[in-house]
This record gives structure tokens, C-alpha cells and sequence, in this order.
């Protein structure tokens, strides 16, 4: 006998991987990744500017396409409970007050320690215009970063959208792999990674097509 509690699960979620891609090329020219040299063997740790409601789908999109692993991203739990499928994308909650801030990030460090498992994180905590300067970390990271075995990747993504001359944007992911020390700070993973978003702002800068 099948059974439909098992499958259930399993059909939304291959519904929802259609649904991005579908809905990605429907309101978007094109979703590009620089590219990438992806180590083997080891679970990635995935940073990311965030700008706009998308963002999320274009790193679902982007592990679905390079890197394949099992996809996890921390939400808040009014978005958690609010959209229902989001657990199906492998999103997590996080509940109001600090014991759950801190229960939520270890559990997310733990996942790292699974080489199999991708975990996205922005490190801005909310939303910012995709024009700023410098993105902002807040403290929480190197908590879920000391919750683990630290015997992942670090992926920086910075994510860039115009339309040129287009009806529709392009989306540009500018991605870079990065080597974080043992006893890696959070000033030192943010000044890197701010780097790499300026560097990536003045390529997105010279595109034209």
C-alpha cells in the first residue's frame, strides 16, 4: 500500500521546485551566476545581500541548479506559520525572544556539520535597498558559525537586478568562495564579504546586456 502522508511531502515539494522556475522565468530575462568552483565533500554556509521578496527563490534557484544539496533557510516564524509551503523549501522558524534566536541559530550550525546540507543566510536580518554601500551583519552569524564543527564552505552571493534596455530585469549573482580562519570574527567574515559585494557592484555597473 502507498502511503499518501509520505508522498504528500515529497509532491509539494517537486511542485514548488517547478513553481520558482517557472515563476523566475516568467517575470525575469534571465538568472545568471558568475562562475564557480564548488568544493566536494563539504556542507555550504551561503551569505547573501537581501533586497527584495525574491531573494530567497534566487538561492533556492541557485542551489537547485550548482550546488544540489538539501536547501535551509531561517525565517521568521510570522512568515514560517503565514506561508505554508515554506517548510517544504526547507525554511525553519525563528520565534520571538532571545532563547529561540539562539535555539534557531545552533540548530542551523548543526546543519552544517551534514555535508549534504546548504544553509542560507543574511546576514542583514532584513531587508535593505539593493543600492546600499555596505551590507550590515548582525551578531547572530558567528553564534550559528561557533555551533558548528566550522568544516563547511563559505559562499558569498551578492545579487544585482536591472532591465538596460529589457522589459524584463536580469539578475545577476556575482558568487565567490571564501576561506574563513578557525577563529574567523564577525568583523572579519563582514569585511570580506563587503568586499566582494563592492567588487561585484562595479561588474554589475559595467554590464550593458
Amino acid at each position: 500500500m502507498i502511503n499518501c502522508g509520505m508522498m504528500f511531502p515529497a509532491f509539494v515539494r517537486y511542485f514548488f521546485r517547478w513553481y520558482i522556475r517557472r515563476i523566475i522565468s516568467r517575470d525575469f530575462r534571465s538568472l545568471k551566476f558568475s562562475e564557480f568552483s564548488l568544493e566536494q565533500g563539504q556542507s555550504v554556509l551561503l551569505l547573501a545581500n537581501h533586497f527584495s521578496w525574491w531573494d530567497g527563490f534566487f538561492m533556492y534557484e541557485l542551489n537547485r541548479r550548482l550546488f544540489k544539496k538539501a536547501f535551509h533557510v531561517m525565517v521568521s516564524d510570522e512568515n514560517y506559520r503565514t506561508v505554508w509551503f515554506l517548510k517544504y523549501l526547507g525554511a525553519f522558524p525563528v520565534k520571538k525572544g532571545p532563547k529561540s534566536l539562539v535555539e534557531s541559530l545552533e540548530y542551523a550550525g548543526r546543519l552544517l556539520d551534514d555535508p549534504r546540507n546548504l544553509v542560507l543566510v543574511f546576514p542583514q536580518g532584513k531587508l535593505y535597498s539593493s543600492h546600499v554601500d555596505q551590507v550590515v551583519f548582525e551578531k547572530g552569524l558567528i553564534n550559528l558559525i561557533n555551533s558548528s564543527q566550522k568544516k563547511f564552505q563559505y559562499v558569498f552571493c551578492a545579487s544585482f537586478v536591472d532591465y538596460f534596455e529589457n522589459r524584463k530585469p536580469t539578475v545577476n549573482c556575482y558568487l565567490r568562495n571564501w576561506e574563513g580562519a578557525e577563529f574567523t570574527s564577525l568583523q572579519l567574515i563582514k569585511s570580506a564579504y563587503n568586499k566582494h559585494y563592492e567588487t561585484s557592484r562595479q561588474l554589475q555597473n559595467r554590464t550593458t546586456v
